[in-house]
């Protein structure tokens, strides 16, 4: 498998833009895409189908209102886990990701907490269900502490591009 290094020796300045319009504007066609970055539309769908196959780019989604749609409530628990074992921690992982309230989820260090959530609910009462009837009861569970956002002051999905060199 390359390193990240050599990954990013093959990223040329028009790669690094066609990932910077895709992150910002995923809605693009690859006309548009094309227009943006200075190419023709076939050369630009290649270079798009080839960081697909690199893996650069994972997958384009579509990215909704969460108050839009009833989803108020933003959550972020601090998950403590009675054993730190390989077992405990993939059944865990497999059970949460069962969860769409589950936006994500990070094995973290640093903290008195093994796993660190982000949950998107409609409310405290629900908030409350799903903690109760889900969360606690995962079997290894030991600890859990819930925090709430106020207000999403930076909220995106952009990766900072900008250490891959100027483009």
């Amino acid at each position: 498998m390359p390193k990240n290094s050599e990954i990013l020796l093959k990223l040329d300045r028009i790669d690094r833009h066609i990932l910077d319009c895709l992150q910002r504007y995923g809605d693009l066609t690859n006309q548009e895409l094309a227009d943006k970055v200075g190419l023709s539309p076939s050369p630009c769908l290649r270079r798009v189908r080839s960081l697909e196959e690199a893996g650069i780019i994972l997958h384009r989604a579509t990215i909704l209102d969460h108050k839009k749609l009833g989803l108020a409530l933003t959550a972020i628990i601090l998950i403590g886990m009675d054993r730190h074992t390989p077992e405990r921690f993939a059944a865990f992982e497999a059970q949460v990701s069962e969860y769409p309230e589950v936006q994500e989820c990070y094995l973290i260090t640093g903290q008195d907490a093994d796993y660190m959530l982000k949950v998107v609910v409609p409310d405290m009462d629900e908030y409350h269900h799903f903690l109760l009837n889900r969360i606690t009861r995962i079997q290894g569970v030991s600890g859990v502490h819930s925090s709430f956002v106020l207000r999403r002051v930076i909220d995106s999905t952009a990766l900072p591009l900008n250490y891959l060199g100027i483009f």
